[in-house]
């Protein structure tokens, strides 16, 4: 049974996509709620007509929709604090749907104050960890504010009820069976979902990419990328300064035309269940890569392997769509402060679905040639390591002789 009763809503903000979910929702929540419904569309980088998205709101039956271009905030506010964390789910993941869920719960929030809505509606199963992120997120921006989630009401089981339930109300949609999967885009990724995917003995077909080209097309010689941070971001590509947006669809044009940040994996969702994704990555997975390659050289030992605890939590957090909770501000704070030295320039070789290492430099730099050589030098005197040994491998000599006391 839901928990907006029947009647207690007049104005419902939908998180709209053009889709046929969503799509229905529309006419649905007039039929079954009885209210006004305002369409709420968010431009995160994914290729749409958006004209043509805010036609068929209408004519599915909307008061109102919203375009909101979000693609450089998304870039800014949500990928960047991610990239400087390090953070990757499950050592594979580049939460890529996680962290845009955050940013369109806030639009929706804020629209909905705007139009004196009384609820928030989505059209996240209750399968999937969507449904999660939304709320959580709405939960944190506006906690008096209803939700309204048709999948976890309605009596559509599939798509075909869906389709069913469109043309019975002459809500435009097109069905295509052309690429069998349920599939989410932003500025960062393309993922792939369902089909025969679902079935994780099953190797992706080749024309399950639509970004990337697949690892086997990318060309037979090496490309050379230069990535320039500042204080943990990227700020230039190749020399060549912009903004973030700029800089990231620049990266994924290189990365995608070499066959880069391909991912597979069968991960744990939030709801218990696991689920076998494909990710295309192309420029987030040289970012990555290339961040991690500025910290080699900018942080201290203490302080990187720390970081990479902080960015495996920070990672469930995304995931698990805790963006606005304390925890994350607090987990921020501590990625910004190791952030402060993390400035220099990566050079990256890209070659048929690898990224390879071809050095980095830094202002902040930690590597110091004179106490490593393995020449001579005047500054570290080898002898000092047999007391530092010595001490550091006491506990382990007070354990043997106490071994040897009691005969063990």
């Amino acid at each position: 049974m839901s928990k907006v009763n029947k009647g207690e809503v007049n104005k419902v903000v939908l998180a709209y996509s053009g889709g046929l979910d969503t799509s229905v929702i529309i006419p649905w929540l007039k039929e079954n709620y009885g209210c006004e419904v305002v369409a709420v569309c968010c431009n995160l980088g994914q290729p749409e007509d958006y004209a043509a998205v805010e036609k068929k709101a209408i004519a599915s039956g909307a008061v109102k929709a919203y375009i909101v271009d979000c693609r450089e905030e998304f870039v800014s506010d949500y990928i960047w604090p991610t990239v400087k964390a390090g953070a990757v789910y499950e050592g594979k993941y580049l939460l890529g749907t996680s962290f845009a869920r955050p940013l369109i719960a806030k639009k929706l929030v804020e629209i909905a104050k705007a139009e004196g809505a009384d609820a928030i509606a989505h059209g996240a199963t209750g399968k999937g960890n969507d449904q999660v992120r939304f709320e959580l997120s709405i939960k944190a921006l506006s906690p008096n504010t209803k939700i309204i989630a048709p999948w976890r009401e309605w009596e559509l089981k599939s798509r075909e009820d869906c389709m069913a339930y469109a043309a019975k109300h002459n809500i435009p949609v097109v069905a295509t069976k052309k690429h069998p999967y349920s599939m989410d885009q932003n500025v960062w990724h393309l993922s792939h979902e369902g089909g025969d995917l679902e079935d994780p003995a099953n190797a992706p077909k080749s024309d399950v990419y639509l970004v990337s080209k697949s690892p086997e097309e990318a060309p037979d010689v090496p490309t050379t990328v230069e990535i320039t941070f500042t204080e943990g971001v990227p700020t230039a590509v190749n020399g060549k300064t912009g903004t973030p947006l700029e800089l990231l669809n620049t990266l994924n044009e290189i990365g995608a035309a070499n066959g880069i940040g391909i991912v597979d994996i069968v991960e744990n969702r939030l709801v218990g269940m696991k689920s076998r994704g494909v990710y295309e990555n192309p420029g987030g997975a040289i970012i990555m890569y290339a961040h991690r390659e500025m910290e080699y050289l900018c942080l201290d030992r203490a302080t990187f392997h720390y970081k990479e605890l902080v960015a495996n939590k920070y990672a469930e957090l995304v995931y698990d769509g805790m963006w606005f909770a304390p925890l994350m501000t607090a987990l921020q704070a501590f990625v910004d402060a190791t952030q402060k030295t993390v400035t220099g320039t990566v050079t990256l070789k890209l070659y048929k679905g690898n990224i390879i290492s071809a050095g980095a430099t830094s202002p902040y730099s930690l590597y110091n040639q004179e106490f490593v050589t393995f020449e001579e030098d005047d500054v570290y005197d080898q002898a000092d390591a047999e007391g530092f040994i010595n001490l550091f491998g006491l506990p382990l000599t007070i354990n043997a002789l106490m071994k040897e006391k009691a005969g063990l």
